[in-house]
């Protein structure tokens, strides 16, 4: 549990500035400090992240405009206790050599309903151990692992990041979420580098087709693992 402020400022990060608008009680865009503030007032105990994709409404639950809204953006925060859920549009603004990104947040109902295909952290954890161990045989039968040097500077980069102490969640997560995130992070990286370093060894059609299907269900279950990490806590606080 933290206060708007620090949230905000955890969620603003590098950004210039976060707006939200629709918000009720509130005829125009207000800032993320009151905002949040406002939700927790409406009922709001928590935050819960969706990431669908296109055939996949992950961590949705409805209605099909807010669904709508959520799968163009990739991405979607649920209110836990009230019935809202925010949807994010990012936007480039300021003059060439000074760009800086701006966030506007269109809240919106959603149905009080169980968020979509949410694994639990040990199925995420068994599904990711699966699914890594089942795609590498095959993307390295194709030679698109991953392998060489972009791809592994690109890993090289990933664990410096960890290892200067970057907190992939904040402190009060069970260490499984942890564990889970990383390792989904971490095959998000994999699958990312597999999908744009070219066809590789793959110099079928048929070859080709075989990479992308092993490469769907392996990004689908990673998205599954970061949601199931992300929303953990609020999980385990509903328990």
């Amino acid at each position: 549990m933290v206060s708007p402020d620090d949230a905000a400022v955890a969620i603003v990060g590098d950004d210039a500035v976060h707006r939200v608008e629709g918000l009720p009680g509130e005829a125009a865009p207000v800032g993320l400090t009151l905002a949040l503030g406002r939700l927790r007032a409406l009922g709001a105990v928590g935050l819960r992240i969706a990431l669908p994709a296109p055939g996949h409404p992950l961590g949705l639950s409805g209605p099909p405009e807010f669904n709508a809204r959520a799968l163009e953006a990739e991405e979607a925060v649920i209110c836990e206790g009230a019935a809202l859920g925010l949807v994010p549009e990012v936007y480039e603004a300021g003059p060439e050599g000074d760009v800086h990104v701006e966030v506007v947040w269109h809240c919106l109902p959603v149905r009080e309903a169980p968020p979509a295909d949410v694994p639990s952290l040990g199925e995420a954890e068994r599904e990711l151990a699966e699914a890594l161990r089942d795609a590498t045989e095959v993307l390295t039968r194709l030679d698109v692992a991953g392998s060489g040097p972009v791809a592994e500077a690109a890993v090289a980069a990933y664990r410096a990041r960890a290892e200067r102490g970057r907190e992939v969640l904040a402190p009060g997560y069970p260490p499984r979420a942890v564990r889970v995130l990383e390792l989904a992070q971490r095959v998000g990286v994999l699958v990312s580098l597999a999908s744009e370093n070219g066809h590789g060894g793959a110099v079928s059609a048929s070859e080709m087709v075989a990479r992308g299907e092993a490469l769907r269900p392996v990004e689908r279950v990673a998205r599954r693992a970061q949601v199931a990490a992300y929303n953990s806590v609020v999980v385990e606080r509903g328990r």
